[in-house]
């Protein structure tokens, strides 16, 4: 059994470290509701966009945009296909990243000619270390994603697309599903599918007029950079409110497990010191009763 200054001294160094995993589980907590309350405001802006789309495919669905051509000229093989994938700059995150990087390989390893965008210092250091080449890393975003750091990948992506050096542009994020649960999700950004936006008008409904200047098909050029934009930044707030949680948990559960450890030490301890205590009860017995016999063999 350690010695009572032994327990004393892995005692303090749990409760140290759990004051780092409450401070850590605090900061993530307020970072989550602020990531939260910014993406909140900004939804409406994006759903507008959604909407107008919409109804300009309602009236038009056989609008021309390079951004709705499915490549279908070209066969799988003959396609470059972009990959955005959202990780964290750092760990102490439980399998947030691990479940992003998963997919995302599974991806890269199918597809026959992926290029690849990265997000976050751990998906640039997972990728260099299985020789996946990176096309471009996008640095300080992760962890303050704002809608200036999202039309700066946007415009980069569409720069791609509308080179035709991208057939298609997927982004990997995380998606928080609910308080206590996130997944992992592939989303198609490039090219839309006019599908996605159609909206059912029941028969005998008036459709309204709209006036589409100076042509329709500019209009939806204009839109449509906004809309990319919003879905990237959607998927940032998304991944680092994902990112937040997953680090909430995991330092909730560290400091759960330093608590049980406190607890198995705490009685370790006094068992510790009871024993201190019985042994120098049982040697200040014994000192005695030596004093004591000496004094009969002297008095003799």
């Amino acid at each position: 059994m350690a010695n009572t200054k032994e327990i004393q001294s892995r005692m303090k160094s749990i409760q140290d470290t759990m004051k780092i995993t409450n401070a850590m589980y605090m900061i993530s907590s307020s970072k989550l509701k602020k990531s939260r309350k910014s993406l909140e405001e900004t939804e409406p802006y994006f759903y507008t966009l959604q909407s107008t789309m919409s109804r300009i495919l309602r009236h038009i669905p056989d609008i021309e945009s390079i951004y709705f051509d499915q490549h279908e000229n070209k066969s799988p093989e003959e396609k470059h296909t972009g990959y955005i994938v959202v990780t964290a700059d750092k760990g102490m995150a439980g399998a947030y990243n691990h479940n992003v990087l998963k997919v995302a390989e599974e991806y890269l390893q199918e597809s026959s000619n992926p290029v690849l965008f990265v997000l976050g210092e751990l998906g640039r250091q997972y990728f260099e270390r299985k020789k996946f080449p990176i096309e471009e890393q996008f640095h300080y975003t992760v962890q303050n994603p704002t809608l200036n750091r999202a039309r700066n990948i946007a415009e980069t992506i569409l720069e791609w697309y509308q080179q035709e050096r991208l057939d298609e542009v997927y982004i990997i994020y995380t998606r928080m599903i609910n308080a206590v649960q996130a997944e992992a999700e592939v989303l198609q950004l490039l090219p839309l599918k006019k599908a996605d936006f159609s909206q059912q008008v029941p028969i005998g409904v008036k459709m309204e007029e709209l006036a589409l200047l100076p042509t329709p098909e500019a209009v939806m050029e204009r839109i449509v950079p906004d809309y990319i934009v919003g879905f990237v930044y959607g998927a940032l707030v998304e991944s680092y409110s994902s990112e937040q949680n997953s680090r909430m948990m995991a330092m909730q559960a560290a400091t759960d497990s330093a608590k049980e450890m406190l607890k198995e030490l705490d009685i370790l301890y006094n068992r510790a010191r009871q024993a201190a205590i019985t042994q120098e009860i049982t040697e200040v017995i014994a000192g005695a009763k030596a004093q004591k016999k000496k004094k009969e063999q002297g008095g003799k």
